[in-house]
């Protein structure tokens, strides 16, 4: 989903596209800033002014080799320090190989590739991946290295198809690990944060591509949800609700179906659970032009260009915004739900958009919905950070008997211990980062708190 369209127009404007200020290192493998350099949103300003940029392999390894201390940058989509260093970071943009194996159903892509390149080169060969990240523009490991998700009760997060990666260690050593060479480690090497290493290429199981076709629906009170929250979250293949936690609604419900094999269209009712059905294209915030958003009213199209909100070609603006978002047990999706609209008069002034979604359980050690079907409760708040940063442990306090896991890429108030806790192998994760990385090479101030303090 472009987000930075979701927010067109309605909070703050950066002048310059923030992937823009990364620099080309041609004949260099390094490039000193004079300015500033940030993440997308502009919320976060990175501690380094050394930034390499490797065209090989190869070249990894070296930079890898000669450097104390280095965190790996994908597209700078994540809004907290998690790829921040103090000392250098490396960016792998211009590794940007896809390798499709028609036979075993995989695609194997270099760090560089975006979901944006990889969706029409996969779909043009009769494959797909079962869903998409919000933002097309994010790098594949990226997102997958902090469980990023899309939507659906029955989807697993964007890591739950990777079988295979190859990644430099803190000595330069190029390794491969796959499910069958690493047993159960796999589990933990996947949704590896950045700390075990420099991931290079990874491998993704595909499947045959498909057609989906979506709609809106408008105002369903939150009232069905008490009884028929599984089943509004079942009723498509990825359901979103969308709220600003007023008059007890989710103000949009998109639904996006899949079609069998062979067919031309599926059915929608015109209403949903007292919410109605949408006679034009609607943008999610209210007032919104649509013309950025996928194809609406039910007209089908490729995966790719429905399962996103907004369509994949769409370049991004330079919205300035900070997000949020919480992991509850689905079993207890209603009552979250509910605790958090106790503060709506608190977060509805700093919020653009919240967006409620269900993520099927998977075994990864560190991703958010570990063993857990779930809720995510997803807050895209205006650029007011000293107002966000107040409100969120007020969130965090009323998710707090529902143990909460906050998205690793996105801004939390949490105390370290109490996110460790909702971790059954972090102490799994701990050794296997020691093991890989027994100086602490790719450790930055995200992990050594968030990690290893307690």
């Amino acid at each position: 989903m472009n987000k930075r369209q979701f927010l067109k127009g309605s909070g703050s404007i950066l002048t310059a596209a923030m992937l823009s200020r990364f620099v080309s290192a041609s004949e260099q493998d390094t490039a000193h800033q004079t300015a500033p350099r940030t993440n997308w949103a502009g919320n976060l300003t990175f501690h380094t002014d050394t930034l390499y940029q490797p065209k090989t392999t190869e070249e990894v390894q070296h930079i890898v080799k000669s450097c104390d201390k280095l965190r790996a940058l994908g597209r700078g989509h994540s809004f907290n320090t998690i790829a921040d260093s103090t000392h250098a970071q490396i960016s792998l943009k211009q590794l940007d190989s896809i390798d499709i194996d028609a036979k075993a159903r995989t695609a194997t892509v270099g760090a560089g590739v975006t979901y944006g390149k990889l969706a029409p080169i996969i779909d043009a060969q009769g494959f797909a991946v079962p869903n998409l990240a919000s933002l097309p523009h994010v790098s594949v490991i990226g997102a997958c290295a902090t469980a990023t998700h899309g939507s659906g009760s029955n989807n697993g997060n964007l890591a739950t198809i990777v079988s295979g990666l190859e990644l430099v260690t803190a000595d330069g050593t190029l390794h491969t690990f796959s499910p069958a060479k690493d047993d159960d480690k796999f589990l933990g090497q996947v949704v590896n944060l950045g700390g075990l290493g420099v991931v290079t290429k990874t491998t993704l199981d595909l499947q045959p591509t498909f057609q989906v076709a979506q709609v809106v629906y408008e105002n369903l009170s939150f009232s069905q949800l008490e009884k028929h929250l599984d089943e509004i979250f079942l009723s498509g293949y990825s359901v979103s609700l969308f709220t600003d936690w007023q008059n007890h609604q989710a103000t949009q419900v998109w639904v996006k179906r899949r079609l069998e094999p062979g067919a031309t269209s599926v059915q929608f009712a015109p209403e949903f659970f007292g919410a109605k059905r949408a006679t034009q294209k609607l943008h999610p915030v209210a007032g919104h032009a649509a013309e950025p958003c996928t194809e609406q009213l039910g007209v089908p199209g490729p995966w790719y260009e429905r399962l996103p909100h907004f369509k994949l070609n769409f370049t991004p603006s330079s919205g300035a915004e900070i997000q949020t978002e919480y992991f509850v047990p689905r079993e207890h999706a209603y009552e979250a739900i509910l605790a958090v609209e106790q503060l709506r008069d608190r977060i509805t002034p700093h919020l653009f958009i919240t967006e409620l979604r269900t993520i099927a359980a998977d075994n990864l050690w560190l991703s958010m919905a570990y063993q857990r079907p779930s809720l995510a409760i997803h807050f895209t708040w205006k650029p007011e950070w000293d107002a966000v940063q107040a409100i969120l442990p007020l969130i965090e306090e009323k998710l707090a008997p529902f143990n909460p896991r906050p998205h690793w890429a996105k801004v939390f108030t949490l105390p370290p211990a109490k996110i460790q806790h909702q971790y059954p192998k972090m102490r799994n994760y701990q050794a296997l980062l020691k093991h890989y990385d027994p100086q602490g090479k790719f450790r930055n101030q995200f992990l050594d708190t968030n990690i290893f303090s307690s």
